[in-house]
């Protein structure tokens, strides 16, 4: 990998781990149309240089950009000791670690997610310490990290100072990931930043191991004329957000000044609060009701057990401090999705 420019040279150099993910390539568009960033509230410098490292190349249209490289391969791998190309060189001012096996990959094989989850961001945070540079590191956590526990259940609203209480690996491997990010801050072996995110919907592509993934699987397939289902009650409450509202919770991250973050590393991101049968009375609304009938309710006693533990309400005060705000009604999230997957479209037959 060259070495084509330094912070002091009036550029901004990002790395972005799960780059060729959902959520990276969103933001790797975000970034390269916005083509400069405020690190930590200082001056606005142009991205030169956005490197995605994922296990797969990212799309065409960002592999044609002058600006991107991209790294391919397991992440632990890529961060052992020797290996040929280095995730983080000296000019890397932020990285965004998205990277992650999903909560139900995790919940399925605990060493898929330690070694995911843990010892891969240990292993980057380690790098990032190793420059001596002191980067800006903004770590995508989860809503995870909050859960009901047997006989200590959690207050009806998440607030700022909600203590985490994680009841799966998952849940428990971001909150460990906030910890590490928040003790190389105090450090000052790096700038941390770790960002709640809620469940991102509507996802486009193929559904994934995440014990949340009908929650977009629910919307999309019948969108596309497929049948989908929904594993949990259609009364069960969820929080919710656009993939744009989580894509500009992570750059405001990376950008706010250390006296408007404050003292505290973990920030919980704002949340729609909605139920499966909202959502489906909004697709209905939205592309008829032929395309909601095309969701069956049919009951998962497993994911249900790990949906439950989730919070569903949200008062973001901190994050609303910042200018970010939850989505304000589903319909949108749906109209939004439709406008920009018009390929993955089928209408059903009538």
């Amino acid at each position: 990998m060259s070495q084509t420019s330094s912070p002091q040279g009036g550029s901004c150099n990002i790395v972005i781990t799960g780059g060729a993910g959902f959520l990276g390539v969103r933001l790797a568009r975000a970034l390269l149309a916005q083509a400069q960033l405020s690190v930590a509230g200082g001056p606005a410098r142009p991205i030169t240089r956005l490197t995605l490292v994922d296990r797969a190349l990212p799309p065409d249209d960002l592999m044609a950009d002058p600006r991107v490289a991209a790294l391919t391969g397991d992440l632990n791998a890529l961060l052992a000791p020797g290996a040929a190309t280095p995730v983080v060189e000296a000019q890397t001012d932020v990285v965004f670690h998205l990277a992650a096996a999903v909560s139900g990959e995790c919940e399925a094989d605990f060493d898929l997610g330690m070694r995911s989850n843990f010892a891969a961001t240990l292993a980057l945070l380690e790098a990032c310490r190793a420059l001596k540079t002191r980067p800006m590191v903004v770590f995508a956590s989860s809503l995870a990290v909050f859960g009901h526990a047997p006989g200590l259940p959690l207050p009806p609203v998440i607030e700022d100072s909600t203590l985490p209480t994680p009841q799966s690996s998952y849940g428990i491997q971001k909150f460990m990931g906030e910890q590490l990010v928040a003790d190389f801050s105090r450090k000052g072996f790096i700038q941390g930043r770790s960002v709640r995110l809620m469940t991102v919907s509507v996802r486009p592509g193929l559904p994934n191991g995440a014990a949340s993934s009908f929650l977009s699987g629910m919307l999309r397939e019948p969108l596309a004329g497929v049948r989908a289902t929904c594993p949990v009650p259609p009364d069960t409450p969820v929080a919710l957000s656009s993939p744009e509202r989580t894509i500009a919770g992570l750059v405001c991250a990376a950008q706010t000044s250390d006296p408007a973050w404050g003292p505290r590393t973990a920030l919980t991101l704002p949340a729609l609060t909605t139920t499966p049968a909202d959502m489906a009375a909004a697709l209905a609304r939205v592309a008829g009701p032929q395309v909601a009938a095309l969701i069956d309710w049919t009951p998962d006693a497993a994911i249900y057990n790990i949906v439950k533990t989730w919070p569903a309400r949200i008062d973001a005060v901190r994050a609303r401090g910042l200018g970010l705000l939850p989505d304000t009604c589903f319909e949108d999230i749906v109209s939004a999705y439709i406008r920009e997957n018009t390929d993955a479209l089928k209408p059903p037959a009538r």
